[in-house]
């Protein structure tokens, strides 16, 4: 098998289409393929999240970042430039903004509705899509309605209704594969058909994400396990090339039993020829995946198979080209080449240039849904006296985060009223969703003062999680702490200007507990890996913890307000493994949110500070966060922060004397 050079040679001619006749570019494999030999291009998208249209709905504007609008494009060039093509999707379409929240919630999905993003992908033309985790987040009688419009093929191996003694004598959810009969065009322009596999796999941890949903109904297997059982059905069933969509991220080499993130392994399973990636909201090929065994960033390739991660919310296309060559009455891959195709790129000053336009007949798909989505989005709640931003939550206590927090503590206060648990402590647990990152300088949440909208509810607090509330001991209380505490680099005492926050810790694991005091020594190590691995078990970064101006002891117990993501092992949290959970509240945590705002009319959620670093003299530490923080700097509680200048990708660089 050989690699795509990208040296070669294209050739141009004119296509027509409905706007018009434009000179076009041929892929290589397309301009010099010759009898017996056919260019097929696969195409990705994957974690749509039902961003069809150009616009981040928290802040009410057009952005050039995201929309499959956009990403239709890309489609459109692509399909000129080959002779033979797929568009697939990776999962996680069905849920992710308020236009998802706005269906599942306000208008509802009744037999024969149409949800928009399978509108949008009937219109520009799928050919077949996984399943993601979140597509269970609204439940399965949602998410069959809204699969039920779709004109393409969804498929997913290892989610069952019923288990057999193996996968393949499972009852699955929807089909575990399918085998599209297609007809490719060799060079010579003769056609020839093609059996063509594709097969679907899903974290199985969405058994513990989706419990609620999920428990009872649906069973999920390992991912590698169950592709092992299938990939050889499909061969015998004349599949002639196998493409894995993986809606699992490309994470650790060695295979362990129900791994979240498995595709390195599922690359070895033999008959498989290309993966489609996902699930980890970043680009493959690039060098984010750089020293992972079996991963070749260059080529584009895991374990020699052709791999292809797509970003996110429209940002990138994958595309895989394979150069095909009869050999006999079957085919093999001949040679084969990887790349993505952003919409937008980054400019020097921070400010973003649109690659592409958006196509309008995508636009026009789901106009309506967009305008109802605008509506919902904008309606008032109630007011804030304080601004709500998350710009500096990753470093001190936080009005963004606070809101969160004394919302579900109230709710479970309320909800604890009247059961065995009334009268014990009740803490509350809640992280920055949007706090950059991945996302960018502009991913985090800013709210004036004044009315509070739908749409900065659903920006202060970004997932449809239901209430959960634990009850945990002072020893559990200390280690979850401990664990969300990993975020941050341990330093050198003394030393100056050091890298505060570890890249590869999400924010949305760094939970704030309020209704304690405590303080972060960052001269010891880590207690826990990123993962939440026990890694250092004598570390102590966590001290001066207080319960009500004492400390909290071992033997204590407390009951913590969460959501169900984090209540049933979401993050490995010790005292959050599924076993504790006292409340399974049926209500969101948005809801709550709303529903606390709307009974207080005005919030004044400032901060406390009830947490801050230990000082470590001569000590400081610098992090990154949006350039639109600069105007808070003043009002940060606990912590003595400066401008250090600009950071990489469009961030903002400030140092923090400890």
């Amino acid at each position: 098998m050989s690699h795509f050079r990208p040296s070669m040679t294209r050739r141009t001619f004119l296509s027509t289409t409905t706007a018009g006749t434009v000179l076009a570019t041929l892929h290589p494999f397309s301009a010099f393929a010759s009898a017996g030999q056919a260019h097929l291009r696969i195409m990705e998208t994957t974690d749509l999240h039902v961003h069809v249209y150009p616009y981040d709905y928290y802040s009410d504007r057009e952005v050039d970042t995201v929309g499959l609008a956009r990403t239709a494009a890309h489609v459109a060039d692509i399909r000129s430039e080959a002779t033979n093509s797929l568009l697939i999707d990776n999962g996680d379409f069905l849920q992710g903004n308020p236009m998802g929240d706005y269906i599942a919630y306000e208008r509802g999905m009744k037999e024969g509705d149409m949800h928009p993003i399978i509108t949008a992908m009937n219109t520009i033309g799928f050919d077949a899509s996984t399943l993601g985790n979140h597509e269970f987040n609204y439940g399965l009688d949602f998410l069959m309605k809204s699969l039920a419009g779709a004109e393409f093929p969804v498929v997913s191996a290892n989610v069952a209704k019923t288990l057999g003694s193996s996968p393949t004598e499972d009852t699955t959810l929807v089909p575990p594969y399918v085998i599209l009969d297609r007809m490719l065009t060799d060079g010579e322009g003769n056609a020839h058909p093609i059996r063509i596999g594709l097969i679907g796999f899903v974290p199985p941890q969405i058994m513990n994400w989706d419990r609620r949903h999920l428990e009872g109904n649906v069973s999920a297997r390992d991912i590698v396990a169950t592709a092992k059982a299938y990939v050889p059905q499909m061969r015998e069933e004349g599949a002639e090339i196998i493409v894995a969509l993986s809606h699992s991220g490309i994470g650790p080499a060695e295979y362990t039993d129900g791994m979240e993130n498995a595709s390195v392994p599922l690359a070895m399973v033999d008959g498989i020829d290309a993966l489609l990636t996902g699930h980890h909201h970043r680009v493959f090929p690039s060098a984010s995946y750089n020293g992972i065994a079996g991963v070749d960033t260059t080529t584009g390739t895991i374990h020699g198979k052709p791999a292809a991660m797509g970003g996110f919310w429209g940002s990138h296309l994958g595309v895989i080209d394979l150069m095909l060559e009869r050999d006999g009455n079957s085919w093999r891959i001949a040679g084969q080449s990887v790349e993505t195709r952003p919409i937008s790129k980054r400019n020097e000053d921070r400010s973003i240039t649109a690659l592409v336009e958006s196509d309008q007949t995508i636009l026009d798909a789901v106009a309506t849904d967009h305008e109802e989505t605008l509506a919902y989005v904008r309606r008032a709640v109630g007011k804030t006296a304080a601004p709500l931003h998350s710009y500096f939550a990753l470093v001190a206590d936080d009005p963004s985060v606070q809101i969160v927090s004394i919302a579900q503590k109230w709710y479970v206060e309320q909800m604890l009223a009247g059961t065995e648990h009334e009268g014990l402590p009740v803490l509350s647990a809640a992280a920055p969703f949007k706090a950059g990152g991945r996302g960018g300088p502009e991913y985090y949440t800013d709210v004036p003062p004044g009315d509070v909208a739908i749409k900065n509810v659903a920006d202060l607090y970004l997932y449809p999680n239901t209430v959960r509330a634990v009850r945990i001991s002072g020893a559990e209380l200390r280690d979850w702490l401990e664990r969300s505490v990993g975020i941050f680099n341990q330093v050198e005492p003394g030393k100056a200007d050091q890298v505060l926050l570890n890249p590869e810790f999400p924010s949305y694991n760094f939970d704030v507990i309020d209704g304690v005091t405590y303080e972060v020594d960052l001269s010891q190590p880590s207690k826990f890996t990123p993962k939440g691995e026990l890694e250092n078990s004598d570390a102590q970064r966590i001290v001066n913890l207080m319960f009500n101006g004492s400390p909290v002891t071992d033997d204590m117990e407390f009951v913590i307000a969460t959501n169900n993501y984090r209540a049933s092992g979401g993050g490995a949290f010790p005292g959050a493994k599924g076993d504790t959970i006292i409340l399974e509240a049926p209500d969101t945590n948005r809801d709550v949110i709303v529903r606390y705002i709307v009974e207080q009319g005005t919030i004044d959620p400032k901060a406390d500070a009830n947490w801050k670093f230990a000082p470590l003299p001569g000590t400081s530490v610098l992090f990154d966060t949006g350039p639109a923080a600069e105007k808070y700097i003043g009002d940060v509680k606990g912590v003595e922060i400066e401008s250090a200048g600009d950071g990489p990708d469009g961030f903002a660089r400030f140092r923090i004397g400890l």
